[in-house]
C-alpha cells in the first residue's frame, strides 16, 4: 500500500516519501505548511490513491477531543424519560459517535484526517493521545472498550498558529510542505488548466512569484488563491499582455484574488521605489 502522486495532485517526491513512511510507521502524519499548500487535499487524494474511505474531522476553537470519540446525550435521555419513551432503557441510543469511533468500527481500513488540529486549546492534542497510540478508548456509559479493527491512516494538519506538545509530536511523522518551486507550479497548474496557453502560464507564474517576493507582505499568496486567480484571468479572456508589470499600476490585474488585507494592497501599490528601504 504506497502512495504516488494522483492525475489531479501533484505531490513532490519528500511529501510520498512523508506519506509512505508514516503508513509503514503505522504513525500520524503532522502535516505544517502555509494555508492553501494542500494539506487538507493530501488526505483526500491519499484516500483515493490507497483506495480507502475518508473520514473528515474538521477541528474548530471550541472542539474537545471528546467529541472524537462520543458524546452522551443526557439532555434528550432526560426529556425521554419524562415522555414514557422505552428507548431510555438503553443508553447506547443516547451515544452520538464521533470521528474515531467511526474509523475505528469501519470494517475496512480508513484515511482518518484531523482537519487543523492548532485551531483547539492546548490540552486538545494531549487529550487524544492515549486513543491514537493505543487505538482503542473507553465508553464509561456502557463499561465497553472500543477498539480498531483496522488501524487507520491518520492525517493531522496544522497551520502552526499553536505549539503542539512535545508529548503529542513524539508521537508522529512530521512533514512540512515547502512553498512549491516555479516548476512544480507548473505542474500543478497544468493538472488543473491542461489546454492553458505556455505564453499566459509563464506570465501569470513569473507575476505571482514577484508578488510572492514583496517584502513586509502580511499574507503571501496561497497556491490555491493562484489557482483561483488563474481561473479568473482565463474567464476574462485576458492575454499574456494583460499580465505585463506596469510602473505606473503595480497592482496585478484582478489582484483581490490575491492580496487579502488593505495594508498588503497598499504596500504592492506604492511599489519598490517608494517602499521603505529601497
Amino acid at each position: 500500500m504506497r502512495f504516488q502522486s494522483t492525475e489531479s495532485y501533484v505531490a513532490p517526491e519528500e511529501l510520498i516519501v512523508a506519506v509512505n513512511a508514516a503508513v509503514t510507521l503505522e504513525r500520524p502524519l503532522l502535516v505544517k505548511g502555509e494555508p492553501g499548500t494542500g494539506k487538507t487535499e493530501l488526505a483526500r487524494q491519499v484516500a483515493a490513491a490507497l483506495g480507502l474511505d475518508l473520514i473528515e474531522w474538521t477541528v474548530k476553537s471550541t472542539t474537545r477531543a471528546q467529541q472524537g470519540l462520543y458524546e452522551y446525550d443526557a439532555v434528550s435521555r432526560l426529556r425521554d424519560s419524562q415522555l414514557g419513551d422505552p428507548r431510555v432503557s438503553d443508553v447506547r441510543n443516547y451515544l452520538r459517535k464521533g470521528k474515531l469511533w467511526q474509523a475505528f468500527e469501519a470494517e475496512t481500513r480508513t484515511v482518518l484526517l484531523i482537519d487543523e488540529i492548532d485551531k483547539a486549546d492546548l490540552e486538545f492534542p494531549n487529550d487524544l493521545l492515549q486513543e491514537l497510540d493505543r487505538m482503542e478508548f473507553h465508553v464509561y456509559e456502557t463499561g465497553e472498550t472500543i477498539r480498531a479493527r483496522h488501524r487507520p491512516v491518520v492525517i493531522i494538519t496544522s497551520n502552526n498558529e499553536k505549539e503542539l506538545p512535545d508529548a503529542f509530536l513524539r508521537r508522529c511523522f512530521f512533514h512540512y510542505i515547502r512553498f512549491p518551486d516555479a516548476e512544480t507550479l507548473r505542474a500543478i497548474v497544468r493538472v488543473h488548466f491542461p489546454d492553458l496557453e505556455d505564453q499566459l502560464l509563464s506570465a501569470a507564474l513569473a507575476r505571482f512569484l514577484d508578488l510572492r517576493q514583496t517584502p513586509g507582505l502580511k499574507k503571501k499568496p496561497s497556491t490555491s488563491e493562484m489557482l483561483d486567480w488563474l481561473r479568473l484571468l482565463v474567464a476574462a479572456g485576458l492575454s499574456a499582455e494583460a499580465l505585463a508589470r506596469d510602473p505606473a499600476h503595480p497592482l496585478p490585474v484582478l489582484h483581490g484574488a490575491l492580496l487579502k488585507t488593505e495594508q498588503d494592497v497598499a504596500l504592492v501599490e506604492q511599489g519598490p521605489a517608494r517602499r521603505p528601504g529601497w
